[in-house]
């Protein structure tokens, strides 16, 4: 028994920011002093290794479960069921909502609550929480609805990530540049047939790498002293994901009885493109097979690094026929995998 996906759905927030928009920003290192590059190479350079060109804000009037809302209904819409059959609803965040022009995080009352409060649905049973595990978090959320599903707790699961983390950078750190806002989520239910979960792994790495990413005070040390900030620690990050993540894909994989050349797509967490290749790359050399072309969709180039709501999204716009040279149909087999604050790293493989 498994579960499988019947509806999926995202947001993409309206607000375009290309990497002109950092062309005035006062960025700073560590030590607070001035960064001697222009602005124009550091946006050159951040493009060259992560492939970001743009990245998407969410509206001023907006906060993260805004996004997950809209997401949330668009899943349900497509699975074209009624809300009030969801057993549950599990929201995949780390920051909560926070309005523009203030840094602080709001999770009381949990933003699972707020949507189904949204959504209207009178059912007390349907349970409602949150997920705070980095940038895997739609996975992990995922994961933890099909394990309710396998046991006979739940028959409909509603899981999204949404994150607004363009509220919660610091404007003096080069990384701000990094960060985008964005929503996705998908319908779970039992799967009368072999599609669906095959396997999945899970796995935190906290006795030396917790503090990889973590929220740390601006690098303009006379601003705002007491504010913290994302931060990370990218070079760490890099060498941490290619030495772990390609491991556990290769785990999750055995796991699920199926070969590598099986394979149709991975959709991995949009990172930094040249990181995600790197990690696919290391990942097909553990079978010394040559990565094939088209196997990893990327949207990073246009949309920046969204976190939890960078895999649901991306496997929405796939399914609707939106990204040229990929597609999944009926039967194929593919891996999601991510990476992040944690450090966490998981996967899932799934037949459609």
């Amino acid at each position: 028994m498994t579960s499988k996906i019947i509806g999926v759905g995202n947001y993409i927030p309206p607000e375009t920011i290309t990497n002109l928009f950092f062309d005035k920003h006062n960025f700073i290192n560590k030590s607070g002093e001035s960064l001697k590059e222009s602005n124009a190479i550091i946006a050159s350079k951040l493009k060259e290794i992560t492939g970001i060109e743009e990245r998407r804000y969410a509206s001023n009037d907006q906060v993260t479960s805004d996004l997950g809302l809209i997401a949330a209904q668009a899943a349900i819409d497509d699975a074209g069921i009624d809300p009030e059959t969801l057993d549950y609803i599990i929201f995949a965040h780390n920051f909560g909502d926070v309005r523009f022009g203030t840094i602080q995080s709001d999770t009381v009352p949990s933003l699972a609550s707020r949507v189904k409060h949204l959504l209207k649905i009178k059912n007390n049973f349907c349970v409602a929480y949150d997920v705070l595990f980095g940038c895997p978090g739609w996975i992990e959320g995922v994961i933890q609805a099909n394990a309710f599903i396998k046991a006979g707790i739940a028959k409909r699961c509603l899981v999204i990530g949404a994150e607004t983390l363009s509220r919660v950078v610091d404007i003096h750190d080069r990384d701000s540049m990094i960060y985008a806002d964005g929503a996705g989520a998908s319908i779970l239910e039992i799967s009368d047939d072999d599609s669906g979960i095959q396997s999945h792994v899970s796995a935190s790495f906290t006795l030396n790498e917790k503090d990889y990413l973590y929220f740390g005070k601006s690098y303009k040390n006379d601003c705002c002293p007491d504010t913290k900030y994302i931060k990370m620690e990218g070079r760490k990050i890099y060498e941490f994901a290619l030495s772990n993540v390609p491991d556990a894909m290769k785990k999750c994989l055995n796991d699920s009885g199926y070969e590598i050349d099986q394979l149709n797509k991975i959709i991995i967490h949009q990172a930094n493109e040249k990181m995600d290749e790197a990690i696919v790359k290391r990942f097909y050399q553990l079978y010394d097979r040559p990565m094939p072309e088209h196997i990893m969709p990327m949207v990073i180039c246009k949309l920046g690094n969204s976190s939890v709501a960078t895999i649901p999204s991306l496997l929405t716009m796939i399914l609707n026929d939106e990204l040229a040279l990929h597609e999944i149909n009926k039967g194929d087999i593919v891996m999601f995998a991510s990476v992040g604050a944690g450090m966490n790293v998981n996967a899932f493989v799934y037949k459609f």
